[in-house]
């Protein structure tokens, strides 16, 4: 009996020992190829590899590097659920043998932010690209537009979170979470997710995407800070960002509904939640397009269909985009100067006095102390309390704090752009 025991627990460690083999050997195996399909766009580096006995494997430590951006993406944690050994083991020595359920997390993601993120050689230099439709103007000049730099002068100095991917019965649903940013989900109905050599695809694909934003108060922080940057009311910086928006549906040959312009004002001001059930067979990118009203290609251009949406859980109706005429107008050299309000003097760089009591507003700016004594000291504002006010300076590569006590401070003055005085 005892030695019927005895083989018994040899065979089970080593039934264990082997499954735990054939996991490590198969996902090593299958990040090689997914490391090589991204070999084009950047480095992957897939960390450690562990598995449990309910069908779950975990890697640890896991990193991208995109060649276009100068900080990489790490994941503390992938946790993949396959429900079973025998199901994680299919599914890893041949992607089609996913099985019906499955879920992978991706635990403590974060992306460092810096102020600038894209590469020297990562520039958009096709003068007659469409104008951009999302990226709201965030600063004096008209082509200055939102990014990572402004995050992070915004004090947003990553992006981290969590994420979900999950297969179900009733189709593919991917959950997004950014700390202190909201985030999104997508859940792709009736779909399946298929891993094909080098690509990702949905087969069959969804009957409906329902897609769901959450700003957790970005919108607003935003808002606030580009109008403060162009130097305009937020309702002006608003009509300014509105009027780019229209031009740039034009520039493509669309023009949006009243309904929803006003959504996107809605949603760019304040934030919420936005909910979208988009139809896949639709055009751009989802979302109804009708013939203008006077085309004699739909008559039922006067009853268009519409997106179903809800803002904040309200319904929004006539959610639509209407085909005209591409506007590619001439730009003149004028346009290419600094955006100025009618009547305003032209904009320039310099340092602007501020209160002592809004130091705390521009944190991460270029700032210029003069003390009571006459002595000035210039640098990074990097803190702000009611007993110091402490500026770094750049140092052999490297920065060094000053904290100044807040008594011994006569006037802060931040270097950004203003309004030059008219003659």
């Amino acid at each position: 009996m005892r030695k019927l025991l005895s083989l018994s627990v040899i065979l089970a460690l080593l039934a264990w020992g082997a499954y735990k083999g054939a996991v490590w050997w198969y996902a090593d195996q299958t990040m090689g190829e997914l490391r090589r399909s991204l070999s084009d766009y950047g480095a992957l580096e897939r960390g450690s590899i562990s598995s449990g006995v309910g069908g779950e494997l975990v890697l640890e430590d896991t990193r991208f590097q995109s060649f276009r951006l100068t900080r990489a993406l790490t994941i503390r944690q992938l946790h993949l659920q396959a429900g079973s050994p025998l199901a994680l083991l299919r599914g890893l020595r041949d992607a089609h043998e996913l099985p019906p359920e499955w879920r992978l997390e991706a635990s403590g993601w974060r992306l460092p932010l810096d102020s600038a993120m894209l590469r020297n050689w990562v520039t958009d230099t096709d003068q007659q690209a469409p104008r951009p439709l999302f990226m709201p103007v965030c600063g004096p000049d008209a082509r200055q537009q939102l990014g990572s730099g402004d995050l992070v002068r915004m004090g947003i100095n990553d992006l981290a979170g969590d994420a979900q991917l999950r297969q179900s019965a009733g189709g593919v649903r991917l959950e997004v979470h950014v700390r202190e940013s909201g985030g999104f989900g997508v859940f792709w109905e009736g779909a399946r997710l298929r891993l094909d050599s080098g690509a990702v695809t949905l087969t069959p694909g969804a009957d409906k995407t329902r897609v769901v934003l959450r700003d957790g108060g970005m919108m607003r922080r935003v808002t606030a800070y580009c109008a403060r940057e162009t130097g305009l009311p937020p309702t002006a910086w608003a009509d300014l960002v509105m009027t780019s928006f229209r031009e740039g549906l034009e520039s493509r040959g669309l023009k949006a509904s009243p309904q929803l312009m006003a959504l996107y004002r809605q949603w760019l001001t304040e934030g919420g939640e936005l909910a979208v059930t988009l139809d896949p067979q639709a055009p751009w990118p989802g979302i109804p397009v009708r013939h203008s009203v006077d085309s004699p290609e739909s008559p039922r251009a006067s009853t268009p269909s519409s997106l179903t949406v809800s803002y904040n859980g309200a319904s929004v109706p006539d959610v639509f985009l209407s085909r005209v005429e591409p506007v590619t107008p001439d730009v003149p050299s004028q346009a290419l100067e600094p955006l100025l309000d009618p009547g305003q003097a032209p904009t320039v760089a310099g340092w602007q006095v501020i209160a002592p009591g809004q130091a705390g507003d521009w944190l991460g700016y270029t700032v210029r102390v003069t003390l009571i004594n006459g002595r000035n000291v210039e640098g990074r504002l990097t803190r702000v309390d009611e007993q110091q006010v402490e500026v770094a300076r750049p140092v052999d590569g490297g920065e060094v704090a000053y904290p100044m006590t807040r008594r011994a401070v006569d006037q802060i003055a931040v270097w950004r752009r203003g309004q030059r005085v008219a003659d």
